[in-house]
Parts: C-alpha cells; structure tokens; sequence
C-alpha cells in the first residue's frame, strides 16, 4: 500500500492550504493534519503512515471511510443523474426519506437540507409558522450549527460575535459532574433543571415560546447523557404550553449511541428531529428535519417558506439509501451499542482507574467523552496546553483524536472492531502516561 502514497502530494497539499481560510481558525495559524486516504476505520497521509481515526472526523463517518456500498451508489447515481432540481420528482430522494422514517417511530415526512446547520434553522422556521410565535429555548452548554438562528440557538463562546437573530433564550441543561443546581445526585439533576427551563419560560411568557430545541444527548459540549426524565420533562412542559419539541439529532443520531436516534433511549416523542452527520456518514453534505403528522398538517395548508438549490439531492439521496441499508445489514447500530457496552465503556472505566487526569468518563455506545481535570477533587478543568499536548502525543501513536475544551471525546466509526478498539484504548493508556 505504500507504494500508492506520494510525499510530494503532502508538501502541494500542505502550500496550497494557505488559499483555504479553516473553519473557526485565525488565518495562518493552523497547521492541519494532511489526509491522503481512508478506508473503513484507518487513515492515511501522504507518507503512507497509518492512523486509526477515534474522531469519526467531526463525529460524521458512522460507517467508515470508503465503504463501498455508499461509493458504489453515488458512482452508479452520479452516471444516471448526478443533480436535479428539488421542485422534481426523484425516486432515490423519496426511497432517502422512506429509509429514514423507517428507522424513527410516528413521523410523517422528511425536509431536505445541505447539513446539520441549516436543518436547525429550518425546523426553527417550521416551529414558528406552525405556532405563530417567535421564541426558542435551548441550552447554554450547546452546539446547534453556524447559520443565523442556529448559531444564536447555540450556548456555546462561538454564538459571541454571532448574534444576530433574535428571539433566542437560553436555559443550563442537566450536567451533574458540573451541575449548575448543586444536585447531588440524577434525580436532582434533573428535577431542579427541569424547574429551572420551566421557570425561563414562565419569566418569559410560555404563549411566545414557538420551541424547546435541545440536542437528545449534547455532542461538541461533553456528551453529556440526559438523566432519566428529563427528556420525557421537556415533553411534557412542552405540551403544556403548546410550544414544539425538536431534538437535535445531528451528531447523536444514527447509531451514535447505539440505537438509529439517541431519544430512543428515553422513550420521549418529539415534533421535529433534525439530522445530518451520520445519515450518509458524510460522503455528500446533506441534512434535514423530520417531520410529526401535526406539523406536516399546517404545511398541507400553507406553502413552507423556505428552500435550498441542493435540497434532496440525489447524489445525497444516492448516499443515504446505501449508507442506511448497508447499516441494517450489516447489524452496524447494534455493533455500536456492543462496542460501548462491552469494549470502550469498560476500557475507558479502567483508564480513569489508572490516571488521576481523568475526571469523569459518560457516554453510550461510539460516543464518549473524558473530563480531563488537574485534581479530582475541585474538578479543575485542563488548560488548553494539556489538551494540545495530548492531542501531540495521540497524533504521534497514530490515533486521530476529537478534542473540545478539557476533554477528549472517544467517537471512533461505528464498525470499529473489537481489536481496534482497544488498540485505540492502549495508545490512550501510553499516552496519558507520557502527558502525567
């Protein structure tokens, strides 16, 4: 395989990046990781040096890179129709929206987007017309995307300096490590957050809140798994006020946790359920809201207002067919919840045993976080040098990692074997000790 790699494309790929102004980056001052291939859970640069990719890029390639049903379809699409205009009829975009309903309980229909932002900023859209009001809920400790109203949805520093829709509030959402409420234990955690969205929206005034928008299992900020009730709480304040539930699927959807949606996990009915990511693992941008009867019920009466060029595009569509087949055959959601029970939660378990920096370890199935701390009694975070440090020395053992803030998220590809897994798991274990 060597053979196939060029360290020349390396140094032309490294000067051209300089035209290339990076995501969230101060022009010049970043010096990204140069990928020349993937395949299934291992990339390549241009040496031909070997990595095993613990980040799913950005939590998105579900099912690996270069799985060959997925490319197969968009080769086969791309020959029969590579696009078409979303105003049409196109057999693969309906067959996309029936594989995705047949994987999420009592929904009715599926809106097309290019990504996970702009499905956010469409459901917030589509909770407004159908409620006729204007305010949204969401949380502080948050990531909804980087267009107009989902980056004010977002909690998160990155909606400073980007604010400017209105009508957005924001609530702390249950987090016991780092509980806001002073709560003991989950049961606390959850009743007093619960109170604490409730008595937001009463100061508010409940008849102006058109949503409660909340990701089902918070990603970029901690994974920070929902107590039991709290889901099925906002429900309920929901339904009290007549005010719409969207769950963010984007980055916990589709086998993330180990089953196809992360809410499934708690058993609670949302209106609107956004996704992107791991639909199609990436392959082709695309993302979109799904859609309860009630709501596809006002837009039977009024035209949505709202579009984009690239909606259900058929390369996507394509994508999305193959991706959620080959899932389901290949018994992938159900390795990811194996994988979590039995492999990385255990690993990782044994990890925090072993080295005092880790704080806390919480997640389900391919998605976990560790909350890196300076002392385990006061929880101290890591400053962001420890953080660059780690990501060093993972980097140099050939592991791609996720970092964000203090912590290192372990959200490797849902059909990582075993094997690798806790190949994964002893380059961490080398690593800490090389960092403490």
């Amino acid at each position: 395989m060597s053979s196939t790699f060029d360290p020349a494309d390396g140094d032309r790929a490294r000067d051209l990046d300089r035209l290339v102004l990076h995501s969230w980056s101060q022009h010049g001052s970043v010096n990204p990781f140069t990928v020349a291939r993937g395949e299934g859970v291992k990339l390549w640069d241009h040496d031909g040096r070997e990595y095993l990719d613990f980040s799913s890029q950005l939590v998105n390639t579900n099912i690996g890179h270069s799985h060959p049903r997925v490319v197969e379809a968009i080769q086969r699409q791309a020959a029969e129709l590579a696009t078409v205009a979303p105003a049409t009829t196109n057999l693969r975009r309906g067959e996309a929206a029936e594989r995705i309903l047949s994987k999420i309980d009592a929904m009715a229909a599926v809106f097309f987007t290019n990504g996970g932002a702009d499905a956010v900023e469409n459901a917030i859209r589509m909770a407004r017309v159908h409620t006729g009001r204007a305010k949204v809920l969401s949380h502080y400790r948050s990531y909804h995307g980087n267009t107009g109203a989902a980056v004010n949805a977002t909690g998160d520093a990155r909606r400073v300096g980007n604010e400017f829709a209105t009508g957005h509030v924001h609530c702390f959402g249950p987090f016991l490590y780092r509980s806001e409420f002073w709560a003991e234990t989950a049961e606390q955690e959850c009743e007093r957050a619960l109170q604490h969205a409730r008595r937001v929206i009463e100061s508010e005034g409940p008849s102006t809140f058109a949503a409660i928008l909340v990701e089902s299992v918070p990603g970029t900020a901690g994974i920070l798994l929902p107590p039991p009730g709290y889901l099925q709480g906002l429900r309920e304040l929901a339904d009290q006020h007549g005010i719409v539930l969207i769950l963010d699927e984007v980055m916990a959807g589709f086998g993330r946790t180990g089953h196809w949606f992360a809410h499934q996990h708690d058993g609670v009915r949302p209106d609107l359920v956004t996704f992107a990511k791991g639909v199609n693992s990436g392959y082709v941008p695309v993302g979109g809201v799904i859609i309860s009867e009630p709501i596809l019920d006002t837009f039977r009466k009024r035209a949505i207002p709202g579009g984009l060029t690239y909606a259900g595009h058929p390369l996507a569509a394509a994508s999305i067919v193959a991706a959620i087949d080959a899932m389901t055959d290949e018994g992938i959601v159900e390795h990811a919840a194996h994988l979590g029970a039995d492999v990385l939660g255990p690993g990782l378990a044994e990890l925090a045993e072993r080295h005092a920096i880790i704080g806390e370890v919480r997640g389900r199935g391919a998605f976990w976080a560790l909350d890196l701390v300076t002392d385990r009694g006061t929880r101290e975070p890591v400053d962001a040098s420890v953080i660059g440090r780690l990501k060093g020395l993972l980097m140099d053992r050939g592991y791609v990692p996720f970092a964000a803030d203090n912590r290192l998220h372990v959200v490797p590809p849902l059909v990582m074997s075993d094997d690798d897994a806790r190949t994964g798991l002893a380059i961490l274990d080398d690593a800490f000790t090389a960092l403490t």
